[in-house]
């Protein structure tokens, strides 16, 4: 039996933590699955996991059995991909972590690009609200939104900075009253996300800058559920532009404090060197690279980039997606 996929179905086990979940990521049967672990336990002589019918784990042989065959899955991908690269274009599977908004509205038309070039890789997104672990999750990239990046860990390559809006429906707004400065936050419901604001501090800059410690009702590290509980008037939400953009347009939204610039975000796209990096990796990195630099119009730092209307279709080239 091929022990290069006797080791890739393992790992994909012990990722999963599961046959089944395997057997359904792999497209293959859960005796096939199976049938790849117990060949690969009798070519080393060893139990790798240990499985009743609720629990899966590894055992001491299989973490490093997972630790080396990682390693050798990887190289070999790499030699593959050096071989296939001088002849063909590159092929294979790309992970790539995302945060769920911004993987919806716009990373999935730069991928669909991509993949348009490169019909020969496969892309998985996988939610990541910038919290994973990219070796762990067996990501091979992902999109970090951010004010900053701390984890050492990993390689960034900036991409964009994102202007963030503060925004609230009109009906909160008639019901509590608008506030006229930063301070006046504190005296309002303020949705918090947990991930980009963890301590509930908001910056701005503008007339002169500050920072006030906020709190509300609602907290989330999902965007889109704060954008959906400031849209039905439960308090003051602060979000990537992009992601309000629309609202504002259509007034079901409104800008609070727009004298003032919350702090932007870099958008980044992280890897981690303790995984080798494939042909096919790097080409995704340079198309990213390429597409930021023609940034769309929610990348505007302007002050007033919450009046603006949405970008127009100006015939962008199909490589480079202005949304």
């Amino acid at each position: 039996m091929d022990r290069l996929r006797c080791l890739q179905v393992f790992a994909e086990v012990a990722r999963c933590g599961s046959f089944i979940k395997a057997s359904v990521q792999l497209s293959l049967s859960k005796a096939t699955v199976t049938k790849y672990v117990a060949a690969l336990e009798a070519q080393m002589g060893a139990q790798l996991l240990k499985r009743n019918s609720k629990h899966l784990a590894l055992t001491e042989a299989g973490t490093r059995v997972l630790r080396g065959g990682r390693e050798l899955l990887d190289r070999y991908e790499a030699l593959e991909g050096d071989v296939r690269n001088a002849v063909l274009l590159p092929r294979g599977e790309i992970r790539i972590g995302t945060p769920p908004s911004f993987g919806a509205y716009h990373l999935t038309r730069v991928l669909a690009h991509f993949t348009h070039h490169y019909p020969d890789i496969e892309v998985t997104m996988v939610y990541d609200d910038g919290r994973s672990d990219l070796v762990a999750e067996a990501l091979d990239l992902s999109i970090r939104i951010a004010p900053a990046l701390d984890d050492a860990s990993y390689v960034a390559v900036p991409l964009l900075r994102v202007p963030q809006s503060l925004v609230a429906s009109p009906r909160y707004l008639l019901a509590h009253g608008t506030p006229r400065t930063p301070q006046d936050l504190r005296q309002h419901n303020c949705l918090v996300h947990t991930v980009k604001s963890a301590s509930g501090i908001w910056r701005f800059s503008g007339a002169e800058s500050c920072e006030v410690k906020v709190r509300g009702s609602i907290r989330s590290n999902l965007g889109d559920s704060l954008k959906e509980a400031a849209l039905m008037g439960a308090g003051i939400s602060l979000h990537p532009h992009y992601m309000v953009a629309d609202a504002l347009e259509q007034g079901t939204l409104q800008a609070v404090l727009p004298e003032y610039r919350p702090d932007e975000l870099d958008i980044s796209v992280v890897f981690s060197t303790r995984r080798n990096m494939t042909h096919r990796v790097r080409h995704l990195i340079e198309f990213l690279k390429e597409w930021a630099q023609n940034p769309p119009g929610w990348a505007s730092s302007a002050e007033t980039v919450w009046r603006l209307p949405p970008a127009a279709d100006d015939g962008a080239a199909p490589g480079l997606p202005d949304e």
